[in-house]
């Protein structure tokens, strides 16, 4: 996988759909996160890293991330990262479940690079990556990138998602 984020030539898109993702390297920056602790990020740097050089080289992350809303502790902790993303070059986008389900969103992650290269996101059932899948069916990938329009069509920018959040609690 680390291969295709290092080699895409423009751009590389990111659907996710799940309210939680079991992650190890993550558990300690979201415990702070659900305590109000500072916290420097250490598991995001690299990442932070490779998108930076993308975004300099020209080439484009983009992500939908399809949550319940309300938000779940998990996709809150999320949110908060995805400034740090963000600024980093990547551009995240947030779209309500019910409006995914409308537009026919699917309901299982995958990445999408060039608009020519599907990897499938394979999860177990506590949330815990279990593989990708490289799919190589030219409908399935013209399906995924009809998916990604759909989603995106929909999806609202980071920061304008975290205001409505934020102005829903008042």
């Amino acid at each position: 996988m680390w291969e295709l984020l290092n080699s895409f030539e423009h751009t590389a898109f990111r659907l996710e759909v799940r309210d939680r993702y079991d992650e190890d390297d993550e558990a300690g920056s979201l415990a702070k996160f659900l305590t109000g602790e500072p916290d420097d990020l250490p598991w995001l740097q690299e990442w932070l890293e490779l998108v930076r050089d993308a975004d300099a080289a020209g080439r484009r992350f983009s992500r939908v991330r399809v949550v319940t809303v309300p938000l779940s502790d998990y996709s809150r902790f999320g949110m908060w990262c995805a400034q740090f993303t963000t600024a980093a070059g990547e551009d995240i986008r947030y779209l309500a479940r019910d409006q995914a389900d409308a537009v026919g969103v699917p309901k299982h992650d995958y990445w999408l690079f060039d608009s020519t290269t599907l990897v499938r996101m394979n999860f177990d059932d506590s949330d815990r990556f279990a593989g990708s899948e490289l799919v190589t069916d030219a409908r399935e990938v013209v399906q995924h990138n009809g998916w990604r329009d759909a989603a995106w069509h929909h999806a609202v920018r980071r920061d304008d998602f975290a205001g409505q959040q934020h102005r829903g609690r008042d």
